[in-house]
């Protein structure tokens, strides 16, 4: 599907608050996703909600979750309708009032039925897109998966055909009353920045920091 393709409107996707803050372009929905590092996903387990923070990756139209083969959430998803979020918090809005304070973000809903991918071919393409997601550059830095270790890890993929957008940017809001008293106002900004490379105490002598996770040092994600 084109990142000029719409998002799709459907009665779980249809803004019913501040829908102003909903955006439509599928460009937007992806910029989201290929800037973020956790994901959350709903999953009834056992008659009772479940909500599991997890890495994933994106590859065209589909999103990939991982985790163990043994974790009961992600067997729980398969063949069953799941929610999946992410979002990126940019900013605390300190209003003139408790009532206006809010949050300046980008979140993504995606909804859909999960499957397993059992191939191990595309279960490997799934867990590239994981780990490139997460550190650009690493997975052919390092040893592939043994078929152990592939036997170990679950996979699930989510269309995002049914998926929505809601951003808010900007100063706080407040009542027109509010704006004459003496309190600050105004924008406190967040963004995640990646600290310098830490070695592994065990690390062998010699053996420099790569140059893809020397590039992430002291840049915001997402920053070029």
């Amino acid at each position: 599907m084109s990142a000029d393709f719409p998002l799709s409107t459907t009665r779980r996707t249809t803004l019913h608050r501040l829908r102003e803050r909903g955006r439509a372009d599928r460009a937007e929905l992806y910029a989201i996703l290929d800037t973020g590092l956790v994901c959350h996903l709903g999953v009834i387990v056992d008659g009772s909600p479940v909500v599991l923070p997890t890495g994933y990756g994106r590859t065209g139209d589909t999103l990939y979750l991982h985790g163990s083969s043994a974790n009961r959430a992600l067997l729980a998803a398969d063949g069953h309708e799941i929610c999946v979020t992410v979002t990126h918090l940019d900013g605390l809005v300190c209003a003139r009032s408790v009532f206006n304070h809010s949050m300046n973000y980008r979140s993504a809903v995606i909804f859909g039925t999960a499957r397993l991918v059992t191939d191990d071919g595309a279960r490997l393409a799934a867990l590239r897109a994981v780990t490139e997601q997460l550190v650009p550059g690493q997975w052919d830095h390092v040893r592939q998966p043994t078929r152990k270790e592939l036997a170990a890890t679950s996979v699930l993929e989510l269309s995002l055909a049914e998926a929505s957008v809601k951003v808010r940017t900007g100063p706080p809001h407040d009542e027109p009353e509010d704006y004459d008293t003496p309190v600050w106002a105004g924008v406190l900004p967040a963004r995640l920045v990646f600290g310098a490379p830490e070695p592994d105490p065990d690390l062998r002598d010699g053996i420099a920091v790569p140059g893809h996770i020397e590039a992430l040092a002291g840049r915001a994600r997402g920053e070029r």
